[in-house]
């Protein structure tokens, strides 16, 4: 007599879990042949599952015969509930360094290939750039897009790169940019003119969990105000805005410092 687990068996979907669950664990992908031998199953069980999870953006190729996992299971977990809860619990930070730097700011996160704007808050005086909720930015020439990739592996990176990409922007990405994404992560924060706006500079910082990745990113569209009495300067906006994100990162799970 069948128990209730085996009547309610999908033997396709319980196979395309397996492959995932295996690439999660694994760093560097595996070959189909690797695949199925670990699975214990026959190789060309597994050629149309692996061709489905590559056409959905779940699995990609390198190499031409090697499959590994994309971002795009941590593009889901980061939608609805997570999210609303991440805004829910930075607005008020968000809302204190507005009011100290007399600046905006903004937070951004990686969403299955895109960098998405997820809660902003305005400058508390007349002078201010701010970006909408729901706005999706790049990822190659702003801070907050270089905080997305600087706190993330070499492989995590490129998988980032590749989905961006296949939006449509392709620009030609030289060693110097990923030296500059090191440099990000040693010193913790980004600090750079603004490729859209002049006279802005973006000043960013990650939100890390538990892992120390950049779960979002914290940014600053510094302005030089002129004849606002007390607003402070870039350098100590910028240190006003790690301070932040170092606590955004412990109420997300993060036990370590970032640098000083």
């Amino acid at each position: 007599m069948d128990t209730e687990d085996d009547r309610y068996r999908a033997p396709a979907l319980d196979k395309g879990l397996d492959i995932l669950e295996l690439l999660a664990e694994i760093d560097g992908g595996l070959t189909q042949a690797e695949i199925a031998k670990r699975l214990g199953r026959s190789p060309n069980e597994f050629y149309r599952m692996l061709d489905r999870l590559v056409r959905r953006g779940y699995v990609t190729r390198l190499d031409g015969d090697r499959y590994s996992l994309t971002l795009k299971l941590f593009g889901l977990a980061q939608l609805h509930v997570p999210v609303r809860r991440l805004v829910s619990y930075a607005t008020p930070f968000m809302r204190e360094l507005a009011e100290e730097t007399r600046q905006a700011n903004q937070l951004a996160v990686f969403d299955r290939g895109s960098v998405v704007v997820v809660a902003q808050q305005e400058a508390p005086g007349y002078w201010g750039i701010s970006i909408r909720v729901g706005s999706h930015i790049s990822l190659y020439d702003t801070g907050s897009g270089h905080v997305l990739l600087a706190f993330r592996s070499q492989d995590e990176r490129l998988m980032m790169i590749n989905e961006y990409s296949a939006s449509g922007e392709h620009p030609t990405l030289e060693n110097e940019f990923f030296e500059r994404l090191d440099q990000i992560r040693e010193r913790g924060y980004e600090i750079m003119p603004s490729a859209q706006t002049a006279g802005v500079f973006n000043l960013s910082a990650p939100v890390l969990g538990p892992d120390g990745r950049a779960i979002a990113a914290l940014t600053i569209p510094y302005i030089s105000l002129v004849n606002v009495p007390q607003a402070p300067e870039m350098a100590e906006t910028e240190a006003m805005l790690t301070r932040t994100s170092r606590q955004l990162s412990k109420l997300a799970g993060a036990d370590f410092e970032l640098p000083s």
